[in-house]
């Protein structure tokens, strides 16, 4: 299974070997195992400022302490990266290279380099999770800095969330850490993921499903971008969802809260803000799992309540 998964997770000039391969339950659990392995409890990780949310709870459960970096519109800023070790000092870095939740970016060629050059002179390593990355089809920052990088990914947003088998492809170096790290943390994957993704890895199922995916997922961003065309988003033409920031006349939870009211479930900026109260006024729209009729409703209702304001908008139900 390790030649078969380090195969299948290959892209472009990036090869992994399969002896880098080590398996989780799922994705949450390989950045859990990943972040044990390499920053102490009471330490210091660099994450995005707006970042995946479910990082925030596994670095409380495990003792670390998140510091948010700067960002721009390529990425991490790396002057940042440099700022904050200096600042106080980080054992690592979490961050999202390809199709970034919940921005939507994939960090370009030059930053990339730019970055790595700052993570090998202070000697700092990266978590990097790349579970979308098969949306972009950007090879991993690993591809570049193979001794620097630890690379995160799961089968379930490739196949579904009930495939939750999950990846760690660490340099050869740090793999006995995060080995250790998945026996102590209890993150094994268990027979019955393991069996059915060596199934499905070895008859082209997953690599068809991501195909599908790509072409499914550059639709709906399409029409996305159509229906809220002349407000300002962040869109990934080949990512699932997009951010949108919202106009003076409404706030990021209130307007999350009307789109409740009609069956519209959104998520607000606040989710994904490292420090509390430094969230921009902007939701995330994420637009996989309505069918395309109920996501064009969905988006042309959004475009009416953000041209009107929250009070003017109930008038009118």
């Amino acid at each position: 299974m390790r030649s078969l998964g380090a195969s299948y997770l290959s892209q472009g000039d990036w090869s992994p070997a399969a002896d880098q391969l080590v398996f989780t339950g799922n994705g949450r659990q390989s950045i859990a195992a990943a972040l044990a392995a390499l920053v102490p409890m009471g330490g210091r990780c660099g994450v995005e400022a707006l970042t995946y949310p479910f990082i925030k709870g596994i670095a409380t459960r495990l003792g670390i302490v998140l510091v948010p970096l700067a960002m721009d519109e390529s990425g991490v800023r790396p002057d940042a990266v440099e700022k904050a070790h200096h600042d106080a000092h980080l054992s690592a870095i979490y961050i999202q290279t390809a199709v970034q939740n919940p921005l939507g970016t994939t960090m370009p060629s030059g930053r990339r380099v730019d970055l790595l050059r700052v993570l090998e002179r202070i000697d700092l390593p990266v978590i990097e999770d790349h579970v979308y990355g098969f949306l972009d089809e950007m090879p991993p920052l690993a591809a570049l800095g193979p001794d620097r990088s630890i690379v995160i990914d799961s089968l379930s947003k490739k196949v579904a969330p009930g495939l939750t088998l999950g990846f760690i492809l660490p340099p050869v170096r740090l793999r006995e850490r995060v080995m250790a790290s998945v026996r102590s943390g209890g993150w094994t994957a268990s027979g019955f993921a393991f069996a059915a993704a060596e199934r499905m890895i070895g008859d082209g199922t997953v690599a068809e499903l991501a195909s599908l995916k790509r072409i499914d997922a550059q639709s709906r961003q399409k029409l996305a971008v159509d229906r809220l065309e002349g407000f300002e988003i962040q869109a990934n033409p080949k990512c699932y969802h997009l951010w949108l920031t919202l106009p003076p006349h409404w706030r990021s939870q209130s307007f999350v809260a009307a789109a409740v009211r009609r069956d519209i479930a959104l998520t607000p900026s606040t989710t994904f803000a490292v420090i509390p109260g430094h969230a921009p006024n902007a939701v995330r729209l994420a637009l996989a799992a309505p069918t395309m009729d109920q996501l064009d409703t969905g988006l042309s209702t959004i475009a009416a309540m953000l041209n009107a304001g929250e009070n003017d908008f109930d008038s009118t139900e």
